[in-house]
């Protein structure tokens, strides 16, 4: 199992404001994504590649993944985006993230720009990573090839503002449930961009919820998506991070027992353990179904840095 890089809170830093550049260095986020698309206007977006690349270069990040988001193929900017982030900053870049990706394609087109760039620039070929964003009910339907499409492919993001426009959803209330639907409306979509994630190998993330000063709100929603098995979410405010982080990584009581059921299965197995293929840990039964479960949960605790507060000692006899 490869080792994961904590994403529970992705935090949206428009490229345009270097002051809010300066402050996110110092927020509890796991990512950070300087935004080129949505949140710059059209006549801002050339100072705030500028900007970025500033930011990237001056440091100061600490263990943060740091990510660009460019815009997307249809528009005349993606390739400046890339040419300008890259070539300037690329050495300390972790990520591009693609919105409103249709198809495969676009997925592979990038790719093969950053190919281009690392080797001009002489960075390592295939270091920097891709996020996929699915925004729209064509992206929806080719997730899978999407998911599939590039070996730097890390991440599946839902952007439910735009799919919601794309899909003629009745709502302007964006990532919440509408009383008017007895369920959940994204239920479908989270699952579909989940189980192409999962079929990958690569992290699913839920999207951003906008009535930012409502932290309770935020919390509802996102319990949902981590729930079904999301990695974490988008935050667009500092007051989110705490509660994202929280949400989105194991409690410390399944953390511990994930870890204890990985020491218990290991020893069971073991010639000392009797190379079993089962055991008790206290009143439960353990097998290898149990280990993959508890490689999950024990998984996300360590890549959150969570510390164990309990130890495994063999039964005797």
């Amino acid at each position: 199992m490869a080792e994961l890089r904590s994403r529970r809170s992705n935090l949206a830093v428009p490229g345009s404001n270097p002051r809010f550049l300066e402050k996110a260095k110092g927020l509890p986020a796991d990512q950070v994504f300087l935004d080129l698309e949505d949140a710059c206007a059209p006549l801002a977006k050339p100072g705030a590649r500028k900007n970025i690349v500033a930011a990237l270069n001056e440091g100061g990040w600490g263990g943060k993944i740091r990510t660009v988001r460019v815009n997307d193929w249809t528009t005349e900017w993606t390739f400046q985006d890339v040419l300008e982030v890259v070539g300037g900053a690329g050495a300390e870049l972790d990520c591009i993230m693609l919105p409103k990706v249709q198809d495969a394609a676009q997925v592979k087109a990038l790719d093969m720009l950053l190919t281009q760039l690392e080797k001009a620039n002489g960075l390592e070929v295939g270091r920097i990573g891709i996020e996929a964003q699915i925004e729209t009910a064509q992206g929806l339907i080719n997730v899978n090839d999407i998911a599939f499409a590039s070996d730097r492919i890390e991440t599946i993001i839902f952007g439910p503002a735009d799919f919601m426009a794309s899909i003629n959803m009745k709502s302007l209330v964006v990532g919440a449930l509408h009383p008017d639907y007895p369920g959940d409306p994204f239920h479908h979509i989270l699952m579909t961009i989940l189980m192409a994630a999962r079929a990958r190998g690569v992290q699913a993330i839920d999207g951003p919820f906008l009535q930012v000063r409502d932290v309770p709100a935020f919390e509802e929603v996102a319990r949902r998506s981590a729930m079904l098995g999301f990695d974490g979410k988008w935050v667009l405010h500092p007051g989110q991070i705490d509660a994202a982080n929280e949400i989105y990584a194991p409690s410390q009581e399944d953390y511990d027992h994930a870890e204890l059921i990985l020491d218990a299965y290991d020893w069971a197995t073991s010639e000392a353990g009797g190379k079993k293929g089962s055991a008790m840990l206290g009143d439960e039964m353990i097998d290898e179904a149990s280990r993959k479960m508890a490689l999950v949960i024990a998984g996300k605790g360590r890549a959150a840095g969570m510390s164990r507060t309990s130890s495994f000692t063999p039964p005797e006899g």
